[in-house]
């Protein structure tokens, strides 16, 4: 077992979250591999993909330009030399239409959000996304 390698794609993951966090969504795509591919796999939560750098990360500024008030509660995290496994609670406001197929705008939303990284040479080269989420309320309430 790689330790030292490990350790890496946590921390790059750690990254990658806590650009999130702060809303920095510029930064989210520098830990992505030129050949990065994202998956939104449930089918009834984004259900899209895209290849490339520049795609992943016009999706990216897309998505969070429709969200506010993002906040994840980690439920658990492990690695191993090529992969991160992430199983977050979060929720968030959505204020505009646009990325969420079932969500609308002035939306509360809850949701159970399950990552597969792919990991290459510290970056995430496969972002894999499960999500789950339901409305709660509205930002009228």
């Amino acid at each position: 077992m790689d330790k030292d390698r490990i350790a890496w794609n946590l921390a790059c993951v750690d990254g990658h979250f806590h650009s999130e966090a702060v809303n920095d969504v510029e930064a989210a795509p520098e830990l992505y591999t030129d050949d990065i591919i994202f998956e939104a796999a449930a089918l009834n939560g984004l259900n899209r993909s895209f290849s490339g750098k520049e795609s992943v990360a016009g999706f990216y500024r897309d998505l969070w330009a429709t969200m506010r008030n993002v906040k994840f509660q980690f439920l658990q995290r492990f690695a191993t030399e090529d992969r991160v496994v992430d199983d977050s609670l979060v929720t968030f406001e959505v204020v505009r239409d646009g990325c969420w197929p079932h969500f609308a705008a002035d939306q509360k939303i809850e949701m159970r959000l399950v990552h597969i990284f792919e990991m290459r040479d510290g970056l995430i080269s496969k972002e894999i996304v499960f999500d789950m989420g339901r409305p709660v309320g509205t930002t009228a309430e």
